[in-house]
């Protein structure tokens, strides 16, 4: 159940990624709004995620995710409604919307820490490369569907709408799939992190910090106003491209635990990554639209083999009372890292449609890349030669 509203997230997440600057074009902003609304939401998720994260194992899971859905639901009312731009922009602090299918929200903490506890450590990377697989299949479904907008011709603030309803079922899910006793005193579990993990699992955050950083450059819905800037791309067009980008990124969860178990985790998520991302910086420079598209294909078949491994691999380094304090620690430095780079990408989308702020999402993603195997080797090393599988 709870991959399936992983599943309807990220399907919701997809679908106003391509809308999202389309609306806020229609209403007369330019790339640089777009990039000061989209560090919005990423700060805002990050913050309210910390919040989740750290008290989460405090609170009944229930009224975490029933809540958290029933402020997605007044996410889309509010950017279904409103236009002034600084109403906007609140809007996107304190709600849950995502300008890429990447999924950095409150609900993460609560659920990835219960699939913790149901799966065996043998089984933990399968368990979360399904849980991102659907995730991600779900969302190339979202980004497919904005075509039939243009279709249809409804203005793109209706997808809103469809974001609204996918909170309401989202409410009905986690009513069903979730224990409804809270924990008592005794049972609850300490928040934060201890200090024999805090030290390993910070190195890795600002590891992750980097990587997220790069990454906001690059969001989906910065790639989508990229191609209409630089291609003359329609909104039907741009979805369909980003529907294949998403549906090759969702099939490459599926190797990620077959390699995983052959050379290792940090291995992994490295020797995938970094060919991607070099793929990513090298695409603005592609003399045509076809060979960007195989660039920016090429870099999606590759590109999440490392989040099932990630999140396994943070989990390895904690017991089971931190998991919740571990996601949420890791997942919202990255979001703030995310969050300062979206604005920077709109101001250099605005100046030049060549792509510079894929140029350098690009490369600093692959440093963190070559960071990441230097520094897993050494957590390697410390922890007696083992690979984190």
């Amino acid at each position: 159940m709870l991959t399936l509203a992983r599943a309807l997230r990220a399907f919701a997440d997809g679908l106003v990624s391509v809308l999202l600057p389309l609306h806020l074009l229609t209403l007369g902003y330019d790339a640089f709004d777009v990039g000061v609304i989209a560090t919005a939401t990423l700060l805002g998720s990050a913050l309210l995620t910390l919040a989740v994260g750290l008290w989460s194992a405090r609170l009944p899971q229930r009224a975490v995710l029933t809540g958290g859905s029933a402020l997605m639901i007044a996410t889309g009312l509010a950017f279904f409604s409103l236009e002034a731009f600084w109403a906007l922009v609140l809007a996107a602090v304190i709600g849950t919307l995502n300008p890429s299918v990447g999924d950095v929200s409150l609900f993460v903490p609560a659920e990835q820490a219960h699939m913790a506890d149901l799966a065996p450590a043998e089984t933990r990377t399968s368990v979360f490369a399904r849980y991102s697989l659907f995730a991600s299949l779900a969302g190339a479904a979202g980004t497919w569907s904005a075509e039939g907008f243009d279709r249809l011709g409804w203005p793109p603030a209706t997808g809103f709408l469809s974001y609204v309803m996918v909170g309401l079922v989202l409410a009905g899910i986690y009513a069903v799939a979730m224990p409804v006793r809270p924990a008592t005193v005794a049972e609850t579990p300490r928040a934060g992190l201890s200090p024999q993990t805090r030290r390993p699992i910070l190195i890795l955050t600002a590891l992750f910090c980097l990587d997220a950083f790069g990454g906001g450059f690059v969001l989906q819905s910065l790639i989508a106003l990229w191609l209409f800037d630089r291609f003359g791309l329609s909104l039907t067009d741009a979805s369909r491209v980003l529907f294949v980008m998403t549906l090759l990124a969702a099939f490459s969860h599926l190797a990620a635990p077959w390699v995983a178990r052959r050379i290792g985790l940090v291995n992994t998520m490295v020797f995938t990554h970094l060919p991607a991302n070099l793929f990513l910086l090298a695409a603005p420079f592609a003399p045509s639209l076809e060979i960007a598209l195989v660039l920016l294909f090429l870099r999606s078949a590759l590109s999440s083999m490392d989040v099932a491994p990630r999140t396994a691999l943070v989990l390895s380094l904690v017991p089971p009372e931190e998991r919740a304090a571990a996601t949420s620690v890791t997942a919202v430095p990255r979001a703030l890292a995310a969050a300062g780079a979206p604005i920077i990408a709109g101001w250099l989308l605005a100046a030049s449609p060549f792509g510079w702020a894929v140029v350098v999402g690009g490369g600093l993603k692959a440093g963190y890349d070559v960071l990441l195997l230097l520094v897993g080797r050494r957590l390697a090393r410390q922890r007696g030669g083992t690979d984190f599988r």
